[in-house]
């Protein structure tokens, strides 16, 4: 089964929302669908996917704010992050009109997720992997067939995720990237939630926050 993406930079924040689908049936997923509704569903329109589910990273409101609505236009089920980002995903509502978003409607994630959890995506399976650092219940998908990863704002192509919102923690992004990321392989291309993409190998080579010469 082949797996094929499509990156969609949405809200004025430019953050990289991807559909993720199978190209033998055409049946997929989004992930971290934070807004620009209308224009992610002219793409999954446009290329001719079936949405089976909504993945989300995390609950910050670029990721995650258009969630509920997609879930329920489409009556599909929202999985992820891990249950930590309750408080964030609680807040989505009032952080949209904080920030001048569309109005947000409230949802609960259908499955949150744990460390070591699988996704099914139309027949491909992601491994998920519980990253946090960014956010307390950050998490990521591995397509482990394709080397492809999905890590929201956990790792950036020369940069990590800032940890400077609630309940950030520096010392464990930077655990959780060398040692739930960095494992997977240096051959993984990572979708990182803004931004263009990278590879783990060349974060661990040049990345001036987690290369491995910064490292004993």
């Amino acid at each position: 089964m082949s797996l094929k993406a499509a990156i969609l930079p949405v809200t004025p924040f430019q953050q990289n929302c991807t559909l993720l689908w199978n190209e033998e049936t055409m049946r997929g997923a989004v992930s971290d669908p934070g807004g620009d509704l209308d224009r992610i569903m002219h793409t999954v329109e446009e290329v001719g996917i079936t949405l089976e589910k909504v993945l989300l990273t995390h609950g910050h409101l670029d990721h995650a704010a258009a969630a509920g609505d997609l879930a329920r236009r489409l009556e599909i089920p929202i999985e992820g992050p891990h249950r930590d980002d309750l408080f964030l995903i609680e807040a989505l509502p009032a952080q949209a009109k904080q920030y001048g978003f569309p109005d947000c409607g409230a949802f609960l994630p259908d499955r949150w997720l744990e460390n070591g959890d699988t996704v099914d995506v139309a027949g491909l399976t992601f491994d998920v992997r519980h990253c946090p650092g960014h956010t307390p219940g950050h998490v990521i998908f591995f397509h482990a067939p394709s080397r492809l990863a999905i890590v929201g704002d956990v790792l950036f192509q020369g940069s990590i995720g800032r940890t400077d919102f609630p309940r950030g923690d520096y010392n464990a992004l930077v655990t959780s990237i060398r040692e739930r990321l960095w494992p997977l392989g240096d051959d993984v291309t990572f979708v990182p939630g803004h931004g263009p993409l990278s590879t783990f190998g060349a974060e661990r080579r040049s990345n001036p926050f987690v290369a491995d010469n910064m490292f004993g």
